[in-house]
């Protein structure tokens, strides 16, 4: 049952991004009243400018909350869900990640830990691989748009998720009683190896297509001639790594906890991509 106020707008922070712009489009569809907040749309905000936070969140009744990506993200989603609290926004959703590795006496995921204490209820939505980096992000499409996927992720498998999923959670979290004070693990329902994304990639489009893995530091040279960032190969390399160990070889329940029923298939996803042509360059 909805039980969130239609008088009061919904804050969503990165609207523009793969889960959203899906957020946004569902709650319109319900009849909700939404504020995309984003460095240069109508309703400015900036993580690096606390200038512009008070004014995004005037009247909000609740937030999804995606944090900045910087060294200091922790700091800053600390400040801001503090004050939304304070400016009463009563619910606050954040996309986050599964628990990060990372050194000794260092905090996993930081951003949980602020929004879990911001005095908002709060829901933390913890998603495997996105199923759609394959057709919207430039760079692993471009690779299907090759017939070629080339990660260092040797032959470990992964639950990809579909964001379709991710913003239906985000969504029952927003505007539904029950999700208060849950952590959602959501994957799809099976583990799937490189090879067989290919395949599947392959089969649906008709076009060859292979995985080709390769050692970190091939991967490395493979990126710089892409034109890919350092820091973000850096990154790719890590992400690859926790692939090939199955490190997060193991899948989440949710989708079927927050919504009552099964998640999408990475099949689905494809069959419905495929029909677009966007794999055929």
């Amino acid at each position: 049952m909805t039980t969130m106020r239609k008088d009061k707008p919904i804050l969503v922070l990165g609207g523009t991004g793969k889960t959203g712009r899906r957020v946004l489009s569902r709650l319109r569809q319900r009849g909700y009243e939404v504020r995309a907040a984003s460095r240069k749309g109508a309703a400015r905000f900036d993580w690096n400018d606390e200038n512009t936070w008070e004014p995004v969140l005037d009247g909000v009744g609740a937030a999804y909350l995606v944090d900045s990506m910087q060294s200091d993200a922790g700091t800053s989603m600390s400040a801001f869900g503090k004050l939304a609290a304070a400016r009463g926004v009563e619910r606050l959703v954040l996309l986050s990640h599964r628990d990060w590795v990372v050194p000794e006496g260092e905090e996993k995921l930081p951003c949980e830990r602020a929004v879990r204490e911001s005095g908002a209820e709060w829901t933390l939505l913890k998603p495997a691989w996105f199923a759609q980096n394959f057709s919207e992000d430039p760079f692993f499409r471009g690779q299907l748009v090759d017939g070629e996927v080339v990660w260092s992720a040797g032959a470990g498998t992964e639950p990809f998720v579909d964001v379709e999923d991710i913003a239906d959670v985000a969504v029952a979290a927003l505007t539904e009683d029950g999700h208060g004070g849950q952590a959602y693990e959501l994957s799809g329902p099976r583990l799937l190896s490189l090879d067989e994304v290919a395949d599947e990639i392959a089969r649906a489009t008709g076009r060859v297509i292979a995985y080709r893995p390769v050692p970190p530091d091939d991967f490395t040279a493979y990126a710089a001639r892409q034109g890919l960032p350092e820091d973000f190969t850096a990154l790719l390399n890590t992400l690859f790594g926790w692939i090939g160990e199955n490190r997060f070889a193991t899948l989440g329940d949710g989708v079927q906890r927050a919504l009552g029923r099964e998640p999408r298939d990475f099949a689905d996803y494809v069959r419905v991509t495929a029909a677009t042509g966007i794999w055929h360059g």
